[in-house]
């Protein structure tokens, strides 16, 4: 299908190219140069090569239904493991993310199969990333490891599964409602083919784990083995012949063509290849497509994409790259911006069940496609505007912290991201393009934030680091914060370029910065909380600075966040350095306030059972009034110690105001009419209040599972800005229909 024209350009809003699938409530979209993360398990239906599947590992999954010129992300609270396509009915998908999902709209909607919603007792999510496992009663199949439809009853359904007694092959015969166990298993498998050859009532099935290719006749099951360290396999079917298979391992690649009996190492050109993903056609299985690394010729090292089409007894290097981008090769702001090797070689392959010479490589930043059997490959995660930047094809998966708009110039925004650091739009958010000329190279993965002069044109600066993510346990859990590196970069020119500004301030993971706007123009007051730091103070405009801890005890403080209230008090929040569960412990998070400029700090206490104070908002009218977001402890079923608090004497009391969801990440005030407030987190939702936080409602339309921070759109009150943990920023309106988006089971809407 050919992409409508967008008529106009709205330049007081953020706006993206329309696409081929219904609105959101809220004509909620995503913004941004897109890409940006690792994406997995690309797969092609076999009904039709412009429809795709891939998921990503931060929660969201997308589908395209044009060949990759416009993708849709789909929601299913949790990452997707593997898909599958109905052999029979092009509009029938599955998608195994917390429990296994079809959908029977072309990927529009979705029901949960398994468990069976009238099974479902509670949703336990007390991680630190508030994941999900639904506790079901009675629970037969327990995970569900990979899934196959019959090619030719689609009420057939097999899953490979890992139950509390043993990995187990059961299958449904009415379409999921029912299961029965059909053979034990040695091994969990990761993938399960359904021999078309074999006869309907007696199908033979190849099941792959990374150990064995176990053959399934009945309930007798024969293990075959796979090359030692295997690290991915693939299978395609020929007219009444063995299956050929294809395996990558630590020691090479091999291929079988007699149904894993037997298996032949196989070269590639060159000496050295370190081979990843493997890919074949089903129906076409002659033709294989391998991602390699460190494979020298010529006395160069490639990375890339080798093609066979005799079954693996030659291949050639169809995509073969090094230091400089290859002329076949059409990637997107990526490799302009990295170079080609940023993303790596792909991580996941697939190639079309009907047509070889259709494949998809996914890798850690990337999605990318062939039409024409490997000669040339496109990006299909972005596309340069005419004249301008890159904008999103809605193929999103990157962890954004702030959206932040020039006071001097409407077209001119920023988002501060995670691993690909800030982007600039210089025509009103509807396209971007990288804007960290100049900082350094070792800070340059993660922007955290940046404020403006709000008096000098153009002046402001940003607060960088090499470490991402925080503040996840992940990144603190095996490195020390005295090894984190960053600081502070000054801009003069609206953030076309930067230079360090950071003297006197230890290498820090810097994650906030703010400016106080009652200081002199050519003397600006700026604090910094750096991570496992604590407190920096600069008063000559971050020329110089100085560490402000007197009174936080904490040893190396996780100084996360800094608020500044209307008459100039200052507040502090030490993210929590424990995730056990406990409370009372020295990794306990904490909350500091300061009335003299960061000189002297003393606690205010947290809520009773809170150790990790995550955001901080402050009445613009009322100083002592405060709203805090608390993230919940890794104790009870939804995680204790968790959700929105208020204050309204400056932190000697707090009260509970909202409690339904416990993962909140940061609470922002309207700065048009501070009764307006709103708050977003892991829960897959986004709040607001309308009473100054008493009573909240969930704003329809935002589904992302990983929530971070609402921002207000300056230019429209009835529209906000929604950053993510994986998904890039969403822009939509606050009154959406409040209908459901994605899941259509009501027990797993969220929010509920």
């Amino acid at each position: 299908m050919k992409l409508r024209i967008l008529a106009a350009l709205v330049v007081v809003c953020l706006t993206l190219p329309p696409t081929l699938f219904a609105q959101r409530p809220g004509d909620f979209r995503i913004i941004g140069p897109g890409g940006g993360g690792a994406m997995f398990h690309p797969l092609v239906s076999p009904h039709d090569p412009n429809t795709v599947l891939i998921a990503c590992d931060m929660t969201g999954s997308y589908i395209t239904h044009d060949g990759g010129r416009t993708w849709r992300m789909f929601n299913l609270r949790g990452v997707v493991d593997f898909f599958a396509f109905d052999p029979r009915d092009p509009k029938t998908l599955y998608a195994n993310a917390t429990g296994l999902w079809r959908s029977t709209d072309g990927g529009e909607k979705w029901n949960l199969v398994y468990p069976i919603p009238s099974s479902i007792k509670g949703i336990k999510m007390d991680s630190d990333h508030s994941d999900e496992t639904i506790l079901a009663d009675p629970d037969p199949l327990g995970t569900i490891a990979a899934l196959a439809v019959d090619p030719s009853n689609s009420k057939i359904l097999y899953a490979a599964t890992a139950t509390k007694s043993s990995p187990a092959l059961f299958v449904s015969r009415d379409y999921g409602k029912t299961w029965q166990k059909q053979a034990t298993l040695p091994q969990v498998p990761r993938r399960i083919w359904v021999d078309p050859n074999s006869p309907a009532g007696a199908r033979k099935l190849f099941l792959a784990s990374m150990r064995s290719v176990m053959v399934v006749d009945h309930a007798d099951v024969r293990a075959l083995p796979l090359p030692p360290e295997t690290n991915d396999v693939s299978l395609g079917f020929k007219s009444g012949a063995a299956p050929t298979l294809y395996a990558t391992s630590e020691q090479g690649l091999f291929v079988s063509t007699d149904g894993a009996v037997t298996w032949t190492k196989r070269e590639l050109p060159g000496t050295g290849a370190k081979v990843r993903a493997i890919a074949t056609s089903l129906n076409h299985p002659e033709t294989a497509y391998v991602s390699y690394d460190h494979l020298t010729l010529d006395g160069t090292s490639w990375i890339g994409v080798a093609k066979t089409t005799n079954s693996g007894a030659a291949w050639q290097l169809v995509w073969k790259e090094s230091e400089k981008a290859a002329s076949n090769i059409h990637d997107a702001w990526i490799t302009e911006r990295f170079g080609p090797g940023w993303g790596e070689n792909p991580l996941n392959m697939a190639v079309a069940d009907q047509d070889a010479n259709v494949a998809y490589g996914t890798d850690l930043g990337r999605t990318m496609q062939t039409t024409d059997g490997g000669s040339t490959w496109n990006a299909v995660y972005s596309r340069k505007e005419t004249g301008a930047g890159w904008t999103t094809t809605g193929l999103d998966v990157t962890n954004s912290y702030g959206i932040h708009f020039d006071p001097f110039d409407s077209k001119r925004v920023f988002i501060t991201y995670t691993d690909i650091g800030l982007f600039r739009s210089e025509d009103g958010g509807n396209s971007w393009m990288s804007s960290t000329a100049g900082v350094p190279s070792e800070w340059v993965n993660t922007t955290y934030w940046i404020v403006f002069d709000p008096k000098v044109k153009g002046r402001m600066w940003s607060v960088n680091s090499g470490t991402h993510d925080l503040p996840r346990p992940k990144m603190w859990r095996h490195t020390s914060p005295s090894t984190y590196k960053g600081g502070v970069c000054r801009s003069d020119d609206g953030g076309k370029s930067w230079k360090q500004s950071n003297a006197g301030m230890d290498q820090t993971a810097a994650t906030h910065i703010l400016l106080d706007p009652t200081s002199p123009d050519d003397a600006r007051v700026l604090y910094v909380a750096g991570y496992g730091r604590g407190v920096y103070k600069t008063s000559d405009g971050g020329k110089t600075w100085a560490l402000k801890n007197q009174g936080i005890t904490q040893t190396e403080p996780f100084a996360w966040r800094l608020a500044r209230s209307s008459n100039g008090t200052l507040y502090v929040l030490i993210a929590r350095r424990s995730e056990d569960g406990s409370i009372g412990t020295p990794g306990d998070g904490a909350l500091y306030v300061s009335k003299d400029g960061a000189e002297h700090w003393q606690p205010v206490k947290l809520p009773e059972g809170t150790n990790a104070p995550n955001g901080l908002a402050i009445d613009p009218e009322s100083p002592d009034r405060l709203y805090l977001t608390t993230w919940a402890r890794a104790a009870g079923q939804h995680g204790d110690g968790g959700g929105i608090f208020l204050s309204e004497d400056g932190g000697t009391n707090w009260k509970q105001v909202l409690d339904k969801d416990r993962h909140i990440y940061d609470i922002t005030i309207d700065p048009a009419d501070p009764k307006i407030i709103y708050a977003a987190g892991f829960e897959s939702s986004a709040w607001r209040s309308t009473d100054r936080g008493l009573n909240w409602s969930r704003i329809p339309g935002f589904n992302f599972k990983w929530g971070q921070r609402v921002i207000p759109d300056p230019q429209d009150r009835d529209k906000i800005y929604i950053t993510t943990f994986g998904g890039s920023v969403w822009h939509g309106s606050v009154n959406g229909k409040d209908i459901p988006v994605d899941i259509a089971t009501p027990a797993l809407e969220p929010g509920k």
